[in-house]
């Protein structure tokens, strides 16, 4: 691995490293030696010229993505290391079954590995980038993926148009396989289209979620907002549900969900999808439904967004409130990072008072196990969820 830098910081300013902590921001940083472009490992150094890790630098505002804390030089086995250690935890943690074959093997900072992602749709990885580091890296990650995973992989995409800064291509890294591609959670069916999809083609994220609101269905009548191609649909028809509604903007998503509803044999007058926006549907919908999912995009992406944000999530959590059946459950989520969950808890309390309903929380709701948070770097945890209960 050759080292093309040295960020030395400035007195005082290296106690989150220490901590372990994988992110250096410009302002920590004293001198630079060497001439290092974006994507280039650097050594990390204290004030008195200690070293403390190795990483991926870039330009901006996190000038260093630490992927080794150790004063050793890291070898050409660093991925290979980092992606068996990340396929061991979820073999551990049970993520993988025969009934569910599709999981996220690398979440980023959580697998120590910042700006990297990696999902698996049984046997096609889907890989992304969101830093110069893992763009410059990728070859070398897609030929340890393939030999971490010991010939289960047939096909390494590459999917990091729009991830970065800088203009790349999507692109098959190993093998190549058709699309759409049929992937298995808790013995649902699902079809997962890597290469026009949103994300890697598929929300792993809500697999937990989603079988508790299959847990919870059972008779209920439900509006699934923001649907996608209908994954909490699914869920809810499996469980028993009376009615399922999908709802989504997006004409693709929609045809989608019903291509998915078919593939799982369900009657096709239990369900009924809607091209439309959440917000105008729900406007004539009161006392229609018992169960409400409403799992929205991102409102906000960054910072300066998140005062509007939270005005999107207030409204839509209390047009809900409002319509929903007494007795009725909502489920709520928010998958923007830059809102934590006490903001979202304090937003949703908000929206209740707004719609004068009496609500208890059942459950909070986060990411799983296949999308772990470093215990020294809280802001990998970006799922919340509630399960309210309307009185």
């Amino acid at each position: 691995m050759e080292i093309r830098g040295v960020i030395s910081l400035k007195q005082g300013r290296d106690h989150s490293i220490r901590r372990y902590h994988p992110w250096i921001f410009s302002g920590a940083i004293q001198s630079t030696e060497g001439t290092p472009h974006d994507g280039d490992w650097v050594e990390v150094r204290d004030a008195s010229k200690k070293t403390l890790a190795f990483g991926h630098y870039q330009k901006g505002t996190i000038t260093v993505r630490a992927i080794t804390f150790s004063a050793n030089k890291p070898t050409d086995r660093v991925f290979h290391e980092k992606l068996s250690k990340a396929f061991q935890q979820r073999m551990a943690t049970q993520v993988i079954s025969d009934q569910t074959n599709s999981y996220r093997l690398v979440h980023g900072e959580g697998d120590g590995l910042p700006g990297l992602i990696i999902d698996i749709y049984q046997s096609v990885a889907v890989m992304q980038a969101h830093s110069a580091g893992m763009h410059a890296d990728r070859a070398m990650i897609a030929n340890a993926l393939v030999e971490v995973m010991d010939g289960s992989i047939t096909a390494v995409y590459y999917k990091s148009q729009g991830t970065l800064p800088t203009k790349t291509e999507n692109e098959y890294l190993f093998g190549m396989a058709a699309t759409p591609h049929v992937a298995l959670e808790h013995g649902n069916k699902f079809l997962v289209d890597w290469e026009e999809g949103q994300k890697t083609g598929f929300f792993l994220d809500q697999r937990e979620n989603r079988k508790l609101v299959g847990e919870l269905a059972k008779g209920k009548k439900v509006l699934n907002t923001f649907c996608y191609t209908g994954g909490f649909s699914i869920y809810a028809l499996a469980g028993g549900a009376e009615l399922v509604h999908s709802v989504d903007s997006s004409e693709r998503a929609v045809q989608m969900t019903r291509k998915n509803i078919e593939l799982n044999g369900f009657d096709a007058q239990q369900h009924e999808s809607f091209d439309s926006d959440t917000f105008d549907f729900l406007k004539d919908k009161k006392d229609v439904y018992d169960f409400i999912i409403l799992d929205p995009p991102a409102f906000a992406k960054h910072k300066d967004a998140k005062h509007q944000a939270m005005k999107g999530y207030q409204r839509l959590n209390a047009e809900a409130m409002k319509m929903i059946q007494p007795g009725g459950i909502i489920f709520t989520f928010s998958c923007s990072q830059v809102v934590d969950r006490q903001l979202f808890y304090d937003t949703v309390v908000s929206a209740a008072i707004q719609a004068g309903k009496t609500i208890k929380v059942l459950h909070h709701l986060s990411q799983p196990a296949d999308h772990p948070v470093s215990i020294f770097h809280p802001e990998g945890e970006y799922l919340k969820g509630l399960v309210l209960f309307v009185e």
